[in-house]
């Protein structure tokens, strides 16, 4: 059974503009599973903003309609994956976990590898640090083996992730081969702004390796391309800590404090990090 073509809807950088995407999309459905399957991303599109008890209440329409969807295994596919993720960005990972789980295995039945792929990615993300790389390696063996071009998309996500994972572990030098594939694979696709999220994660790895001034010196250069980049202006000043600027350090940690502390998504989930920041930079004293 064919996927809809939802990515092609997505701009992930106003998931406002997304929703009025779907709403338009859903009203315009040839049939009532792909109007449910738009309303699903519409729940997603919810869940981006915030606004997690409208993407419950979108997701309780989809719910109710899936017995008259039996003929449609990718609108409960979606659902599941949708649901998981609204619990999941709102703190409830255990909620998620068997949502995530069921997917999983009614995408593989179906043979939807796109759907599958996304399963495994999330697991990745909701699990401990060793059975995420476990799911996160299913991910891109079968996005790498799947002739579904959508499904061989996700290569990049999971090459970060899996970056990310082996970082938290503290493994920087498998970290650091993670992130230099994502970026080539981004490279080899023109695409811009991965490949600068790519560039801050080599960059914030030689940190950690403590290779300081190869760290600042990447991120300067990025700074050059996304000077409002709170996140950029963190890792300078941690650089410059690092190597004992201390004068320089307070004033890029002041401005990267201004920048985080207006970014909705940080303010809530790293909050002993802007707290540092702000302890850290010029305006705390």
């Amino acid at each position: 059974m064919a996927i809809l073509n939802i990515q092609s809807l997505w701009n992930w950088d106003d998931p406002a503009a997304s929703e009025r995407a779907f709403r338009g999309a859903a009203g315009e459905a040839l049939s009532h599973a792909d109007a449910l399957e738009y309303e699903t991303q519409i729940a997603r599109a919810e869940g981006l903003q915030r606004k997690f008890d409208e993407a419950h209440a979108t997701l309780d329409i989809v719910e109710r309609a899936l017995p008259a969807t039996t003929n449609a295994p990718v609108v409960e596919v979606r659902y599941l994956l949708e649901r998981g993720r609204v619990f999941n960005s709102s703190g409830k990972p255990d909620k998620a976990r068997p949502l995530f789980l069921t997917a999983w295995d009614k995408a593989r039945a179906g043979k939807f590898d796109f759907l599958t792929v996304d399963a495994a990615h999330m697991m990745g993300i909701i699990e401990p640090p060793d059975a995420a790389l476990e799911w996160n390696e299913k991910a891109v063996a079968l996005a790498e083996k799947s002739p579904d071009l959508q499904a061989q998309g996700w290569l990049g996500a999971l090459y970060n992730n899996i970056g990310w994972t082996y970082y938290d572990k503290r493994e920087f030098a498998k970290a650091l081969d993670y992130f230099e594939r994502d970026r080539k694979w981004y490279e080899s696709r023109n695409a811009a702004k991965e490949v600068l999220i790519a560039r801050y994660s080599i960059g914030k790895t030689y940190r950690a390796l403590g290779r300081y001034e190869e760290a600042l010196a990447l991120q300067r250069e990025l700074l050059k391309l996304t000077p409002d980049d709170g996140h950029v202006h963190e890792e300078i000043a941690e650089c410059l800590l690092a190597l004992g600027k201390t004068a320089e350090a307070r004033l890029a940690f002041g401005r990267a404090y201004v920048l985080l502390a207006n970014d909705e998504w940080f303010a809530a989930n790293e909050p002993k990090r802007l707290a540092r920041l702000k302890q850290l930079s010029a305006a705390a004293n």
